[in-house]
């Protein structure tokens, strides 16, 4: 064999190696994806580089891989359920202690599943990895009660913090046993002398199925 044959046999193998490296980084790049969904485009946009936002995203995996989560009873998923009903029938007279009530249940289910609950960031690192695609209402949810204990959330966001809060709730639940007719919380009442707000589309066509 010449040096020439053998430096084209070394130069074939290089580029196959390569090939076979760029394939193995795209697979595992579309396993995030699929996995995480918009988590993966938060955390690239949030870190320096892909590759630092990659490596992030596999060590959530691995974190989560050693948790111990466990399923919920048929029994505790029916409480669970009915304690929702409760939160939102709760929304009608108190708006704001509803949504406090809301975010104590969604935590209390979490915490059941098995997930860490003390530290929120480190709670939607964990989330991510099995509830991507409704960690963003989590987040909504979170952002309107941190406003709400301020007083500075209107009864339109915390009308929609609970519908967030939902979300996440049922995807944790499993097999939803939420009736379909329990996604939006009643139309608070308003207290006698007072007038009421300007009603928007939105809040007609919300509620339209509950009267």
């Amino acid at each position: 064999m010449t040096t020439t044959q053998t430096v084209l046999i070394i130069i074939l193998i290089l580029v196959v190696l390569a090939i076979a490296a760029a394939v193995w980084y795209a697979t595992r790049r579309r396993g995030l994806r699929r996995r995480f969904g918009p988590e993966y485009d938060r955390v690239v946009n949030e870190m320096d580089s892909r590759q630092e936002a990659e490596r992030e995203l596999r060590e959530r995996e691995r974190r989560h891989s050693e948790l111990e989560l466990r399923p919920l009873s048929a029994e505790s998923r029916a409480t669970y359920a009915a304690a929702w009903e409760e939160v939102q029938a709760r929304f009608v007279d108190s708006p704001g202690e509803a949504v406090t009530a809301g975010d104590e249940l969604v935590t209390r289910l979490i915490a059941e599943r098995g997930y860490p609950t003390g530290d929120y960031d480190e709670q939607i690192a964990h989330l991510s990895v099995e509830h991507a695609r409704t960690l963003g209402h989590y987040r909504d949810a979170h952002d309107i009660h941190l406003r709400n204990e301020r007083g500075e959330a209107s009864t339109e966001e915390l009308r929609q913090a609970l519908v967030h809060y939902r979300a996440l709730f049922a995807d944790l639940l499993g097999d939803d046993p939420l009736h379909p007719r329990d996604s939006q919380p009643d139309t608070p009442r308003t207290p006698p002398g007072s007038s009421a707000g300007p009603v928007q589309q939105g809040d007609s066509d919300a509620f339209a199925d509950r009267s």
